[in-house]
């Protein structure tokens, strides 16, 4: 019977590897573009990379009434947007959320997003559980979240 108690111990190690793994999953530069005063949406960026497969399955935010997962595409010259139940996350892969492509909609906003503000934002995902991240707001128009230095002081504008 040694054999059983062999595979037995292999199993429990595999199991601890597979959870030591899945909390090593990343969200890097949340992001969104500061909206017009009386904007009732907003939507926010970010990459998330993940070193087990996982999946997206919901997002929320106290800012927003409804947030949701949209992805963006041409169809006969028209770009359409449709909302996504959830996100597959493969394995070692960067997905990036990014204006023009998918994003996570901010719908019925219950203030307008300020340029050099921030706001919180939970994704939910099915192995990694719940995360908290700080959303960046820049700009109107942004392409990215402001490049920096890791660690350097954040950019300081002065109006003349």
């Amino acid at each position: 019977m040694p054999s059983k108690r062999v595979l037995f111990v292999a199993f429990l190690l595999g199991v601890n590897v597979a959870v030591a793994q899945t909390g090593q999953l990343e969200i890097k530069a949340p992001w969104a573009r500061a909206t017009p005063g009386h904007a009732e949406n907003g939507a926010a960026y970010l990459t998330i990379v993940s070193p087990t497969a996982d999946r997206l399955t919901a997002v929320s935010s106290p800012i927003a009434q409804k947030v949701e997962l949209h992805t963006m595409s041409m169809e006969g010259g028209v770009m359409r947007m449709r909302p996504l139940t959830a996100l597959d996350i493969p394995a070692g892969q960067a997905i990036a959320l990014r204006p023009g492509g998918m994003h996570i909609m901010l719908v019925g906003l219950t203030e307008p997003l300020r340029e050099g503000g921030s706001f919180p934002l939970t994704l939910s995902f099915e192995h990694a559980g719940p995360r908290q991240v700080t959303v960046a707001i820049q700009k109107p128009g942004a392409l990215g979240p402001e490049e920096q230095a890791p660690g350097a002081p954040p950019m300081q504008m002065h109006h003349h």
